[in-house]
């Protein structure tokens, strides 16, 4: 810078900044070896804050008004009193523009999935992706431990920190808010205000705030989604014989937009398979006739027997009918039976279930003289 620069810069008395770039947060105003006029007008707009270095100290903090800067009210030295130092003034001096309106539409996302523990699906690991705004209410603080002497601040330079920062934080908001998995969308509202609490608190040394933090999604993987997807579908379709039929007709419709031999035989066995579906539906069979309620027990079997009399097999015959034959003569108790369950034919009164058969069967008579 030439001595005219110098000249000029002493003829400037009002120190002003209008920012026309939407994204610078701090701006050093430009000065001959950051020399300040005595007398100069300093100007702070609203949303904005002027802050005052002297010697590489922070004398004063200006907010939004009018002010003359004189050595009544500031200990600043003008460059006229340097003169006798041949324009090399001892007394340094730096203004700092500080933009304190809302800087809103700051991006973050999830580079890595962050793993939280769902009650219903254990592990998951979700991504989300948002916006953020950014404040500035601590101007000198902000000098102090970001800025230090850059002489013009941008929101790219302190972007990628903060969303590093609310990524750290944002998998043990997720996992403190006690939210299901299938709930998140309700409540992004809720965690986003409590991720801006969190993340106001730990920059406020910083002389930063986080007025509004915008949760704009929460993910899942991909296959996470398609089973959530199958498990709605089932759902809305209300059992697993319509889940069946629906799945029919997607194969169908597949079929049919991918044409070729094997497509079309494929659509057709589905498309047989889904009519004999809706013919059932149509059609579907008669109930079976309830059974008959029976008045009491089936009665009990009744045991069969057979009798070997002159060399003919007689019977079957029920215990009644082997009574008969005993009263005929047919039957005696020499008299060969045979019944389900005996070894071979025994005689008869060696069958101890046919003595009441003879019983009722008197003796033959004695010989007569």
């Amino acid at each position: 810078m030439g001595l005219w620069d110098k000249l000029k810069g002493e003829l400037i008395d009002v120190i002003e900044w209008t920012d026309d770039s939407r994204d610078t947060i701090v701006w050093r105003f430009p000065r001959y070896e950051n020399e300040i006029k005595m007398g100069a007008k300093l100007i702070v707009r609203e949303s904005q804050a002027a802050v005052f270095v002297n010697e590489g100290s922070i004398a004063d903090v200006f907010t939004p008004g009018t002010y003359t800067l004189t050595t009544k009210n500031l200990p600043i030295l003008s460059t006229l009193k340097g003169w006798k130092y041949g324009f090399e003034s001892p007394w340094k001096a730096e203004v700092y523009f500080v933009n304190t309106r809302q800087f809103p539409g700051l991006k973050w996302g999830t580079q890595n999935p962050v793993i939280v523990r769902d009650a219903e699906f254990g592990a998951v690991r979700l991504r989300a992706f948002g916006s953020f705004t950014l404040r500035v209410t601590d101007p000198a603080a902000l000098l102090r431990e970001l800025v230090g002497t850059d002489a013009q601040f941008r929101t790219e330079e302190v972007h990628e920190y903060l969303r590093q920062l609310v990524v750290s934080h944002l998998g043990s908001a997720l996992a403190t808010a006690n939210v299901p998995l299938l709930e998140l969308a309700a409540q992004q509202l809720s965690i986003g205000n409590a991720l801006a609490a969190v993340l106001g608190d730990e920059l406020s040394s910083s002389g930063i705030a986080i007025p509004k933090f915008v949760i704009e999604n929460i993910s899942v993987p991909p296959e996470v989604e398609e089973a959530l997807d199958k498990r709605a579908s089932i759902g809305v379709l209300g059992d697993l014989d319509q889940y069946a039929k629906f799945q029919t007709a997607n194969a169908v419709e597949d079929a049919a937009n991918n044409p070729g031999g094997a497509g079309e035989a494929f659509g057709f066995g589905l498309g047989m398979a889904a009519a004999q579906r809706a013919g059932q539906s149509l059609n579907p069979p008669a109930p079976a006739p309830p059974p008959v309620p029976t008045a009491g027990p089936p009665p009990l079997p009744v045991k069969q027997w057979f009798v070997g009399a002159n060399g003919q097999q007689l019977g079957p015959f029920d215990a009644a009918g082997l009574a008969g034959q005993a009263r005929a003569g047919t039957l005696t108790r020499e008299t060969l039976v045979w019944a389900d369950g005996m070894a071979g034919w025994t005689a008869a009164g060696q069958v101890p279930e046919l003595g009441g058969v003879f019983a009722a069967v008197p003796p033959p008579l004695p010989p007569q003289a």
